[in-house]
């Protein structure tokens, strides 16, 4: 398939018109200079702004496909949000689970009513927030957060690739975060995009 994974939420064949339906962009590689300009589009905050590292990719490779094969799919999915509290994973958000068209349904069954979401895509254990987070790059120099001075952290997936769909997730996800309360949440926003650039999309 030309990206693996996006053809699990969409129908079998990734026809041309389903992929210009659902907003998709042909891969590219994305530097600093294009995720500033995208950082402006999504209202995302240059501290929390994030590449996903190369290391990911070893990552994914080293999973069980026998074991794990769904949590592998999951973990390679475009458009993820991971809720951490305590170190330990309390909510996901895949784009798989999602389904609609021509616009992904994050907000069905009421799942973003509350903080953190309700639970969409099975949770595992795969990643902690400390090994997550080895496998993220600041796009610029910062200094380091400490999650422990917080009462969760998101991790939120997002890309070029997947266009519109993008920019509506990480609204959802923003305004999901105003029903945090008093709660302190550290927001992460990691760009994913090399994760594909080998897909032939």
């Amino acid at each position: 398939m030309v990206f693996i994974g996006l053809c699990l939420f969409l129908l079998p064949s990734c026809s041309v018109l389903f992929i210009k339906m659902y907003g998709l962009k042909r891969v590219k590689s994305v530097d600093t200079k294009m995720i500033a300009k995208f950082e402006r589009k999504y209202n995302i905050p240059r501290e929390d702004s994030y590449k996903i590292d190369s290391a990911y990719i070893d990552f994914i490779q080293t999973i069980d496909t026998v074991e794990h094969k769904q949590e592998k799919k999951n973990h390679y999915q475009p458009l993820q949000a991971l809720y951490y509290q305590n170190e330990k994973l309390i909510s996901y958000q895949v784009n798989c689970y999602a389904g609609g068209f021509p616009n992904l349904k994050w907000e069905r069954d009421s799942i973003f009513e509350s903080f953190p979401p309700k639970q969409q895509a099975p949770l595992d254990t795969i990643l902690s927030l400390q090994a997550h987070l080895k496998l993220l790059t600041p796009v610029s120099e910062r200094e380091t957060f400490s999650p422990e001075n917080y009462d969760s952290v998101v991790i939120v997936y997002w890309n070029k690739l997947m266009g519109r769909q993008s920019k509506r997730f990480i609204k959802i996800v923003q305004k999901n975060l105003k029903l945090a309360g008093n709660k302190k949440v550290k927001l992460l926003y990691v760009n994913n995009d090399i994760l594909y650039l080998n897909d032939g999309f």
